[in-house]
């Protein structure tokens, strides 16, 4: 039977983290969404399966000074601790599968080019957005990057789900209003292309959800 962590695990043990597929040098695409949204430097950011993601690194030279990063691997996480020295300190490190994540208090903005593509079970995908949901506060920012339709459909030995806006509203529910989307081409280490589309809502509040009976 499949284990997700045990699979993570294993990937952070045997490659270094800017070989895995999806490394970026640098997030452009989320930092430029991320600060789009204008949120203060203090509101509380969460990096869903940022493990051995350099956007935390970003985010913190960018001022940001409530951040949270969440992964199912210690191996990746323990990576980003390394790269950050005294900095990693600063940072709330979270080692969890998302689906059955209890967040401790609401987050501002959550950010996630990592995990819900590899959701190819729809209750998985039913139990991330309920998490999201209660984790997110009403107003809240919501960042998701997904494989392209046309794209990968695998990574990592594993079977993904391709994006395009429908299909992600579609799984998000009503509870998020779409304020932009965006492609990016990435190029991996190995010198390949693979297609993103990243989405940016933002959560209603309960004012502007309309209640049908």
């Amino acid at each position: 039977m499949f284990n997700r962590k045990t699979h993570w695990q294993s990937i952070y043990q045997e490659k270094s983290p800017t070989d895995v597929s999806w490394y970026q040098k640098e997030p452009k695409l989320s930092l430029e969404l991320i600060l789009r949204t204008q949120i203060a430097k203090n509101e509380a950011i969460i990096d869903v399966g940022g493990g051995s993601s350099v956007l935390v690194d970003y985010l913190y030279k960018n001022d940001f000074t409530n951040l949270s990063v969440l992964d199912i691997s210690e191996n990746a996480l323990a990576s980003s601790k390394k790269r950050l020295g005294n900095i990693a300190t600063r940072i709330k490190w979270i080692e969890a599968d998302i689906t059955e994540f209890q967040s401790p208090h609401q987050f501002s903005l959550w950010h996630d080019r990592a995990v819900f593509h590899f959701l190819t079970e729809a209750p998985d995908r039913h139990l991330y957005v309920n998490v999201l949901k209660n984790s997110l506060r009403a107003g809240g920012h919501l960042i998701i990057a997904a494989f392209a339709i046309g794209g990968a459909t695998k990574c990592s030995g594993l079977d993904i789900v391709q994006y395009d806006v429908e299909k992600m509203i579609a799984e998000l529910g009503e509870d998020f209003k779409l304020i932009a989307e965006k492609s990016e081409i990435h190029i991996t280490p190995a010198n390949k292309e693979q297609k993103f589309a990243y989405f940016y809502f933002t959560k209603k509040s309960n004012d502007n959800l309309v209640i049908i009976v």
